[in-house]
């Protein structure tokens, strides 16, 4: 899967148990993620609010131009197997 034609970014904070659970379940596949700290990174920050509502909903995951608020490990294999090339 890491030959994906989107690229698969995931936006997180620290102490969040749905990021850690998500993050745990990616992990056991040969995905590239690439995280982002909306506490630490304000653009990040503002990406999510833009996509959630104007929430800080993490874990949100951008693959390639499609963007999953709270997504599933599923919803993003999904996504990867969908616009993958």
């Amino acid at each position: 899967m890491s030959g994906s034609g989107g690229e698969i970014t995931m936006f997180w904070r620290p102490g969040c148990g749905f990021c850690m659970a998500l993050d745990r379940q990616l992990e056991q596949t040969d995905l590239s993620i690439s995280y982002r700290n909306i506490w630490e990174d304000p653009e990040a920050a503002a990406f999510v609010r833009d996509h959630a509502e104007g929430n800080e909903v993490v874990p949100t995951v951008q693959v390639g131009s499609l963007i999953l608020v709270n997504p599933t490990a599923d919803q993003v294999l999904s996504a990867v197997s969908t616009t993958g090339d």
